[in-house]
C-alpha cells in the first residue's frame, strides 16, 4: 500500500502490513528519510522476513490468496539466519552485490533501531560481513554519441511540446550530472536561468547548486515557452500535467536512445559521461564530487581511473622529458 504524503509534495511513502516494519519506517519519517529510501528498506525487511516464514522471499499462495506479510520471526532472526538469508540473494535469487548489500544494509539499520528501543539486546546483522563491492566500469559514451542524441529527431505529433521538454531532459542531464530523480524532482522555484544554475536535492535529502550548461539553460527556456499551466510546481511535466517520475523519465531517454540508434544510452549513463567528460576536459576530481554530489571521494575516483588513456596522453603531450628538444639540450650540454 502507499500513502500520501502531507504537505502537498506529491510523494508517496510506502506502507507495510508488518507492524514492527511500520514502526521503524515512522522512525525513518521522523528523521526524514527520502520515501525511496523508506520503501527499499521496507521492501527489504518484508523480504527477509518472508525468507524467515516461507523460506523465500515471495510469499506463497494460501488457497488463492497471498499468505499474510506479518513476519514476528523478524524480532528474533539470528546472524546465522541472516547469512543464509544473504547466501540466497546471491545464489538462488542471483543478486547482484550492489543489491545484496543494500538489503544487509537495510537489515543493520533496523536491527540498530529494534536495540535502541530495548526490543532486543543484540545486533545480529553486524556480525555479517558486507560482500566487497563489484568493481565495475561506468558505461561512457563517446562525445559524438552525446551529440547524436541531442540531434536525435523527438517526434511527439499529438503534444509538440513534449517534444521541447525531451530535449531539455536530455541536455539537463548531460549538462548537469544530475540524477534522474534529482531531475525529476526540480522545481520552478529550484532553477535560476539566468545564472545558470538548479538547486537539487540528492541522495540522503542533501540539497546541492549545481551550474547549468548553456545549452541546457536555452533548452529549458524553450520548454518553459510550451511548458503547460499546472497547479503542480515540477518543471517537467507529463502529459497529465503533473510532476514526472523515475520510469517516464528513463522511458523518454530510452526512447530517444532507441530512435539515435544508441540503445546503450541511458539516464545513468548520461551522467557517467557527463562526469568522464569533465575529466577528460581538465577538471579536477575535488569538483567533480561536488558535482556529483558524492559524500565520500573514493566513488569519484572511479571517473580519474575511467579517464587515464586520456590524462596518459595528455601527459605525455605535456611533460617535456621525452621530447625531441630535451634530447638536444642533453646532447648540446653533456
Amino acid at each position: 500500500m502507499a500513502t500520501q504524503r502531507t504537505g502537498g509534495s506529491g510523494e508517496y511513502y510506502y506502507q507495510s502490513d508488518d507492524p514492527l516494519i511500520g514502526e521503524f519506517m515512522a522512525d525513518l519519517f521522523r528523521k526524514n528519510r527520502s520515501p525511496r529510501t523508506m520503501e527499499a528498506y521496507a521492501r527489504d525487511l518484508e523480504h527477509f522476513g518472508a525468507f524467515l516464514t516461507y523460506g523465500s522471499i515471495e510469499r506463497p499462495l494460501v488457497d488463492g490468496l497471498l499468505a499474510p506479510a506479518e513476519y514476528p520471526s523478524l524480532r528474533t532472526a539470528s546472524a546465522s539466519e541472516i547469512r543464509r538469508y544473504v547466501l540466497h540473494l546471491m545464489t538462488v535469487r542471483r543478486y547482484r552485490v550492489v543489491a545484496v548489500r543494500r538489503n544487509l544494509s537495510a537489515l543493520r539499520t533496523f536491527y540498530t533501531y529494534l536495540r535502541r528501543e530495548g526490543i532486543r539486546s543484540d545486533q545480529p546483522a553486524l556480525d555479517v560481513e558486507l560482500p566487497k563491492p563489484e568493481q565495475r566500469k561506468p558505461k561512457v559514451l563517446r562525445v559524438p554519441e552525446v551529440a547524436a542524441l541531442v540531434r536525435a529527431r523527438v517526434e511527439r505529433p499529438r503534444d509538440p511540446s513534449l517534444a521541447v521538454r525531451d530535449r531539455a531532459i536530455l541536455e539537463v542531464l548531460y549538462g548537469s550530472g544530475m540524477r534522474r530523480a534529482e531531475l525529476a524532482g526540480l522545481d520552478l522555484d529550484n532553477v535560476d536561468l539566468a545564472g545558470r544554475t538548479a538547486r537539487v536535492t540528492g541522495k540522503g535529502n542533501k540539497q546541492r547548486l549545481v551550474p547549468l550548461t548553456e545549452a541546457a539553460a536555452m533548452a529549458m527556456r524553450s520548454y518553459l515557452t510550451v511548458r503547460p499551466s499546472s497547479p503542480d510546481r515540477a518543471f517537467f511535466l507529463g502529459r497529465n500535467k503533473r510532476r514526472l517520475g523515475l520510469r517516464q523519465v528513463w522511458q523518454i531517454v530510452k526512447d530517444i536512445a532507441e530512435r539515435a540508434g544508441i540503445e546503450r544510452a541511458t539516464t545513468h549513463s548520461m551522467r557517467h559521461s557527463f562526469a568522464t567528460h569533465f575529466i577528460e576536459g581538465g577538471g579536477d576530481v575535488s569538483t567533480l564530487q561536488k558535482l556529483l554530489g558524492h559524500a565520500n571521494i573514493s566513488t569519484t575516483q572511479v571517473y580519474l581511473d575511467q579517464s587515464i588513456a586520456h590524462l596518459r596522453r595528455a601527459f605525455d603531450a605535456a611533460h617535456p622529458r621525452d621530447t625531441a628538444e630535451f634530447d638536444e639540450v642533453l646532447h648540446e650540454n653533456p
